[in-house]
């Protein structure tokens, strides 16, 4: 597995795990939890997580930037203009041209606004911005996201934070079989077994906070979580056994008195 790494716009990442940094307790239960995630990406809302003032306590001091990517996201930002503007100032920041791009389009399930989504994704992309969108699981969104310039996509396993696991497997496979970028399912993962179950799809990698800061022992959910990972896309690249209906026998029948 330490060869099996993933890329992204030339820039390669060790984990297929990646986390975000949302609901723990505090900055050190933070660490502690990515530290056990084994993930290399750490993403961070830019407008409710301060990383930009450094006069104040700030997660930067928590996360060593020689160990993590730092990945800004626009997370609750409703309009494109809110969403450009929150991934200039990190930018600005010097946090990174990386962003995870959230154009939210409806306050009670925080589905994205497919259209201003890829309308902040075109203006970013002509900004340099290397733009990874959070988006639904609709395969023709997308496609339409990748046409722009984004180099992977996040769509949704289920809505944020609902812990649902993967609720149409079908979409996320015609989503895999449809773009020729990286997916990273994003949102909705609630245990172990759900993001073990993404990678055997072949999604390539996984993003999740609530899953791990929401666990009774966040430290040890992480673990579970970076070992799940690595199990799904172990499997995956095995390649499993067909489903039949009938049994068939594990040893050969040939020779048998």
């Amino acid at each position: 597995m330490t060869d099996d790494r993933l890329v992204i716009a030339g820039r390669e990442f060790r984990s297929r795990l990646w986390v975000g940094t949302g609901k723990y307790k505090n900055f050190v239960e933070t660490q502690k939890a990515i530290e056990a995630s084994g993930a290399d990406v750490v993403t961070v809302a830019v407008r409710r997580v301060n990383i930009t003032d450094r006069t104040k306590e700030n997660l930067l001091d928590y996360l060593d930037p020689q160990k993590y990517t730092i990945l800004p996201n626009t997370a609750g930002c409703y309009t494109v203009e809110e969403a450009v503007r929150y991934a200039r100032l990190a930018r600005a920041a010097g946090v990174s041209d990386l962003v995870k791009l959230e154009v939210i389009g409806d306050e009670r399930t925080l589905f994205p606004d497919t259209a201003g989504l890829i309308e902040a994704a075109k203006i970013l992309v002509k900004e340099g911005f290397i733009v990874l969108p959070y988006t639904n699981d609709d395969p023709v969104v997308a496609k339409k996201l990748v046409d722009v310039g984004c180099p992977a996509v996040m769509p949704l396993a289920a809505p944020i934070g609902s812990g649902l696991g993967i609720r149409n497997p079908y979409n996320l496979k015609i989503l895999l079989e449809t773009v020729n970028v990286p997916v990273i399912v994003d949102a909705g993962v609630g245990t172990a077994s759900d993001a073990a179950l993404a990678m055997e799809y072949g999604a390539d990698a996984v993003l999740m906070n609530t899953a791990i800061a929401g666990a009774q022992d966040p430290i040890a959910m992480a673990t579970a979580m970076k070992y799940a990972v690595e199990a799904g896309r172990l499997a995956y690249k095995a390649g499993r056994i067909p489903k039949k209906l009938y049994a068939t026998a594990s040893s050969p029948i040939e020779g048998m008195l």
